[in-house]
């Protein structure tokens, strides 16, 4: 017989990897039981669904034209049709943000109103896991969900089209996906900045509302204002003045992470895309006329996808450093 004994140090890692694990298994049984979930995954499966299915009714109204189009199956994703406005990946663009929202904003202020966030410190796991358990959980339900519509929207595309995607399309689907659950887990993570900051779910719901909405609708106003300060280019304006005033726009638009969004899906998604910045007649002219290969594609818009991540961390950060000082009474 024979027998093994542990060190401190290993026992400490030992529960420091089991306690994240514990609060996220709870939170992500919590979520995926909510009435919360069962509504959005309805209402974004409706949505998705009826702008796939007028997307590949046009498709289907212009098959003998299109019959030799690459990458045809991606159209499901990218276009839209009368009478839905919005194409499918800018209906993700636009309400997927309500996904990392809806599952953020309460996450620590509604423990902390119903009380049960000082016995949940007081539980033998670290602080810190009560948040990283709760981010995770978060981003998995997000997966969920996000994987879910993707799989009801390419059925739908496949039994209306009659067609099957090719491994290509489907490899640019997945970077997709994994690119949208990066953006809403932007969301995810600045609900919960809220939710640490503020003391109410309510003020936090408020909030966090106010800047997806200020950034879906009045972003583009607002940096065109702003880059019109910085680098003025007035009516008689030189094309230098001009070509440095779009770049100044183009970059301060970039700290938005819609627009990284909008910028990395339209590469993704669409091989014909070929730059998705400010393009001069000159580099038009040099363009050589074909489809980008998925490497490409990934390496035209690798800075937007960092620009998520650093966006995303830096915002789960701040959450994380202002819960870790903040004071817990009972």
């Amino acid at each position: 017989m024979t027998t093994t004994s542990e060190g401190p140090t290993t026992v400490l890692i030992r529960q420091r990897s089991r306690g994240w694990r514990v609060v996220a298994r709870k939170e992500l049984a919590d979520n995926l039981l909510s009435a919360r979930f069962i509504v959005l995954l309805i209402i974004l499966s409706l949505a998705a669904a009826g702008a796939v299915y007028t997307a590949a009714t046009g498709i289907r109204n212009v098959a003998p034209q299109a019959s030799g189009t690459p990458s045809l199956f991606l159209r499901l994703f990218t276009i839209s049709a009368d009478p839905m406005p919005f194409s499918f990946f800018a209906l993700i663009g636009f309400l997927a943000p309500i996904l990392g929202i809806a599952f953020g904003f309460d996450a620590i202020s509604g423990e902390r109103a119903q009380g049960t966030l000082p016995r949940l410190v007081a539980q033998p796991i670290h602080r810190d896991d009560v948040i990283n358990g709760k981010f995770v959980a978060g981003l998995v339900v997000i997966g969920v969900m996000l994987t879910t519509l993707v799989l009801i929207v390419a059925g739908l595309g496949i039994f209306r089209l009659g067609i099957t995607p090719t491994l290509s399309e489907v490899i640019r689907l997945l970077l997709w996906l994994v690119v949208a659950i990066l953006y809403v887990g932007f969301w995810l993570a600045f609900a919960m900045l809220c939710s640490v900051a503020l003391r109410r779910a309510s003020s936090s719901a408020m909030v966090a509302i106010a800047t997806w909405l200020v950034l879906a609708l009045f972003a583009a106003l607002l940096v065109q204002l702003l880059a019109d300060v910085i680098a003025p280019a007035p009516a008689d304006a030189a094309p230098a003045q001009i070509l440095h005033n779009a770049q100044v726009e183009q970059n301060l638009s970039r700290l938005s992470p819609i627009t990284l969004y909008d910028d990395a899906t339209s590469a993704l998604l669409d091989p014909e895309v070929r730059a998705v910045g400010v393009v001069t007649i000159q580099q038009l002219d040099r363009a050589i006329i074909t489809d980008l290969s998925l490497d490409q594609s990934l390496l035209l818009v690798w800075p937007q996808i960092v620009g998520l991540v650093a966006l995303t961390v830096v915002s789960f950060a701040a959450a994380y450093v202002v819960f870790m000082r903040q004071e817990i009474r009972a």
